[in-house]
């Protein structure tokens, strides 16, 4: 827990994360670790690690002696309050000399000898009232403060929220294992006196952005329970126990998630007790089992796929370049490896003469690059002859290879041309489904910046049958919990994540609804990554366009 403090916010939240799983599973550590948290509080200086901390100090502060120790730290964390009242006497006390040095407008004052009219020296001195106020505004709000007061100051609302709820729980705490009404009387005032005054300051010019009105009630919803709690005993069932059975629930989903992955790893690397151990260096040659192997070992090697295709599959990946009517006819078989696409080109001459210099040239548009080019042939009568040409891939943009075939001619002045089609790089084949945590996807869709909204109108039967389309169609896996996506319902949201070959992250956010029982499913699919080209090939693959038809 050395690294909560730290200013690296990303590593400071995974720990914090993980301190709370740890919490909540082992019962014999929760009072150390509160402890260790309290003593912490002082040195924090992230938001999102501060609204961890105190959500665990407000949880497991069990004993009557760790609730004052986690109250005093809180409240040396704020500062003292009111807090606009106390920022207003700051603002009071700055001495008005302190800001006759400041620059007014871009031009500091002048203070050079100055002729009057009776030919007398004076001084010139200009300081409007409002330029002043200003000064004196910003003197304040950069002054030295405590570090849970200057996050809300800041505008961190969300935090301020996190911390009327824990001192809420810690008060209801507080009646409950201690006897001294008279005490917990105090904290309970104490209480509603901090977030009135969060209220308070939130509204004042003193903050960076003024309060959300979200924020505002869920204040004021703390404020209603600490002063109804006492004849509302269903207020301290809520915030005492239905917050900790709901994060339970949500860390027994996450184990079994888990526990899911690691038994599908397992299952990829078993090995039954009677299967036979294949050592390369024993077999034959010519055997055709060995020749099966070191061609699937090859595969995995180049990094393509080690699974055996079949004839369908292959004839798929077959493009046709020219007509049957052309001098030279060709298709290529399209491979596609993880960094490459190989083509491998079938040239077959139609004609009854030899073609001479016959060269298959290709060029690239977008993120592709020719690296290998078949060299020159002669092509006989009625022969056919294989090239290859590799393509280097570098992004999952949208990438189209096309080229022609050039010959000679009987004369030495004559060149044929021979137009080919188009082959477009899909993108499926750079998309694999991936995961991550909830807090790492929101992260991402907060800066990601590119956006492609896609409407849906499709015939499917029921939202879950389209979300299952849309799976396969977009090689996205779905991050929503199976429990969240249980139950009959006419509206259904989720969000789905794919990672590139490439590194590059890409996510969709599901919203649709289904209009009555026989009624079209609506709504809209978006898709976010870091780069345009990414989201807008999503957008346009051909599965989602036939989806939403």
């Amino acid at each position: 827990m050395d690294f909560i403090a730290d200013f690296n916010n990303n590593s400071a939240v995974d720990v914090i994360s993980f301190v709370k799983e740890v919490v909540e599973k082992f019962p014999k550590l929760r009072a150390s670790i509160v402890d260790r948290l309290v003593s912490t509080l002082s040195e924090v200086r992230a938001g999102k690690v501060y609204r961890g901390v105190l959500w665990v100090v407000g949880e497991y502060s069990l004993e009557e002696k760790d609730i004052r120790e986690a109250w005093k730290k809180i409240r040396a964390s704020l500062g003292e309050i009111p807090i606009l009242a106390s920022e207003q006497r700051l603002l009071d006390e700055v001495p008005e000399d302190t800001l006759a040095k400041e620059q007014i407008n871009g031009h500091a004052k002048s203070s050079a000898p100055k002729v009057l009219a009776d030919g007398t020296y004076a001084t010139e001195s200009a300081l409007t009232s409002q330029s002043a106020a200003a000064a004196r505004l910003q003197a304040v709000k950069a002054a030295q403060k405590p570090p849970l007061r200057q996050l809300i100051l800041d505008g961190d609302y969300y935090l301020a929220t996190v911390l009327s709820s824990t001192l809420t729980k810690l008060v209801m705490r507080h009646s409950e294992v201690s006897e001294e009404s008279a005490r917990t009387n105090a904290l309970r005032a104490e209480a509603m006196l901090i977030m009135i005054s969060i209220i308070r300051v939130g509204q004042s010019p003193f903050v960076a952005a003024p309060i959300d009105e979200d924020s505002v009630d869920r204040i004021m919803t703390c404020v209603r329970s600490l002063a109804e709690f006492s004849e509302r005993k269903e207020l301290e069932t809520t915030f005492l126990e239905d917050t900790r059975k709901a994060f339970r629930a949500m860390v027994q989903v996450e184990d079994k998630k888990r526990a899911a992955k690691e038994a599908v790893e397992k299952a990829k690397s078993a090995v039954q007790v009677d299967d036979a151990i294949p050592i390369r260096q024993f077999t034959k040659k010519s055997a055709l089992e060995g020749a099966e192997e070191i061609e699937l070992d090859l595969a995995k090697a180049t990094g393509g796929d080690s699974t055996v295709e079949t004839v369908s599959s292959k004839l798929s990946r077959v493009v046709q370049l020219t007509g049957f009517s052309d001098a030279v006819y060709a298709e290529a078989y399209v491979t596609v490896h993880q960094f490459d696409i190989v083509l491998d080109v079938l040239l077959v001459n139609q004609t009854l003469e030899t073609l001479q210099n016959l060269s298959v040239e290709f060029a690239t548009l977008g993120d592709l690059k020719v690296v290998e080019r078949p060299s020159t042939h002669n092509l006989g009568p009625r022969d056919f002859l294989n090239v290859q040409a590799t393509v280097k891939v570098s992004s999952t943009d949208t990438g189209v290879i096309f080229g022609n075939i050039v010959y000679d001619g009987a004369s030495s002045t004559e060149t044929h041309v021979v137009i080919l089609n188009d082959i477009h790089a899909d993108i499926m084949d750079y998309i694999q489904p991936a995961h991550c945590t909830e807090t790492q996807f929101r992260t991402m869709w907060t800066e990601f910046e590119w956006e492609n909204k896609v409407n849906i109108n499709s015939k499917a039967k029921t939202l879950r049958e389209f979300l299952k389309q849309l799976m396969e169609s977009t090689n996205m896996a779905c991050l929503t919990p199976e429990g969240s996506l249980t139950g009959d319902c006419q509206f259904l949201s989720a969000n789905l994540y794919a990672r590139s070959v490439f590194g590059e992250d890409a996510l969709a956010n599901l919203s649709i609804e289904k209009e009555g029982e026989d009624g079209p499913i609506t709504g809209f699919v978006r898709i976010r990554s870091r780069s345009q080209g990414l989201a807008l090939s999503l957008g346009s693959l051909k599965g989602l366009k036939a989806s939403t038809a």
